[in-house]
């Protein structure tokens, strides 16, 4: 059985999962691929889990890099996985490019560890946010780019001349 419940960040509501043990998505509302790997049957309910990943939300969304993480267990191809797992070996404020991660992976191919990337169930808590483009470019980014703009600032990761402003 799968869990579901809610939580709020300065960059608008997330969808939280868990299998009842582990975290398995955390998505922002309404972004690309939301419920990937959820049960189509999923009970609204509150747990450890659920408390603990809100705290480690507030931590980050502070300024502060969390000490601490939530069991997670995100569901996907052992491929995915593998790339899951090295995303989160990136630094807090640090940043890699797609062709840096496949080659750590020994993968010839920069798109599949992108697709990869992009199916990230666990936003955030696996920083697919730290990854950038060719040339340190901002791109591809399932939450929007401006909130992978507003993360990478957060972590005072953003290239300066990546910076942007909005009118």
């Amino acid at each position: 059985m799968d869990y579901i419940a809610a939580a709020e960040t300065p960059l608008g509501p997330v969808l939280l999962a868990s299998d009842g043990e582990a975290l398995i998505g955390l998505w922002f509302r309404g972004q690309a691929h939301e419920n990937a790997g959820l049960s189509s049957v999923a009970e609204a309910r509150e747990l450890t889990v659920f408390d603990e990943t809100r705290l480690w939300l507030e931590t980050y969304f502070a300024g502060l890099e969390p000490d601490f993480c939530p069991p997670l267990a995100p569901r996907g191809t052992a491929f995915q996985r593998r790339v899951w797992a090295e995303l989160r070996q990136i630094p807090y404020g640090e940043v890699t490019s797609y062709g840096d991660l496949a080659r750590e992976l020994g993968c010839a191919s920069a798109r599949a560890v992108g697709q990869a990337v992009g199916r990230n169930p666990i936003s955030l808590l696996i920083p697919c946010h730290r990854v950038l483009g060719a040339g340190k470019r901002l791109t591809g980014y399932a939450g929007g780019l401006w909130r992978k703009e507003a993360l990478l600032r957060l972590e005072g990761a953003l290239p300066e001349k990546e910076a942007r402003t909005c009118s």
